[in-house]
């Protein structure tokens, strides 16, 4: 293969990497000996979360949260600020309809029935095709440090429900920094 060619099939590779995702959400974390996390989201597969998602990240609202869930060989859950009043301003968005799959590696959000999308969202750490018809619409994909996912702390490895939200979005980060210290926490989010 000569060197054009090389080139230019690299160059094709990178155009079609870049132009599926409408924009990268990077997370730094505290994970130790990791890198920053990058996950490509596209707008097509739910034009409403993916629209959201950047609000929140520009709001800052993921910075210092922890990862509250982790169920081993399906999900990490993260999304709750430990800036209480930023809990409080949360309001839910409408359903996207499910265009993708839940794969191994896709970012999802997390609801608590119709139409109740707030800030939670979850990694699928294996294909979860049986989310599909339950309403959850992916809409982006792990790029970079997947790895990340598979090595943040289970806060609570007894209890598949996780850490308790309703305290973590009352007690902000004292009540985390109080009741679960080694929870891993996302440092800060950009896009």
């Amino acid at each position: 293969m000569s060197k054009f060619t090389l080139l230019t099939t690299i160059l094709l590779l990178f155009h079609s990497f870049v132009t599926s995702h409408d924009f990268f959400l990077i997370l730094k974390t505290d994970v130790p000996s990791s890198s920053a996390i990058t996950i490509g989201i596209n707008s097509s597969l739910a034009p409403l979360g993916a629209a959201h998602l950047q609000t929140v990240v520009s709001s800052g609202y993921y910075d210092n949260s922890a990862f509250f869930r982790v169920v081993p060989n399906f999900v990490v859950q993260f999304g709750i600020s430990t800036n209480v009043a930023q809990n409080d301003a949360q309001t839910p968005i409408v359903d996207d309809p499910v265009i993708g799959s839940n794969t191994k590696g896709t970012i999802t959000y997390a609801t608590a029935g119709p139409n109740t999308r707030t800030t939670q969202l979850f990694v699928n750490l294996k294909d979860n095709a049986s989310l599909d018809t339950q309403g959850f619409a992916p809409f982006g994909t792990v790029l970079a440090g997947f790895d990340v996912f598979e090595r943040v702390v289970n806060p609570t490895p007894s209890d598949s429900g996780g850490i308790s939200q309703s305290h973590l979005e009352t007690g902000g980060a004292a009540w985390l920094d109080a009741h679960y210290p080694a929870a891993n926490r996302i440092k800060k989010s950009t896009k």
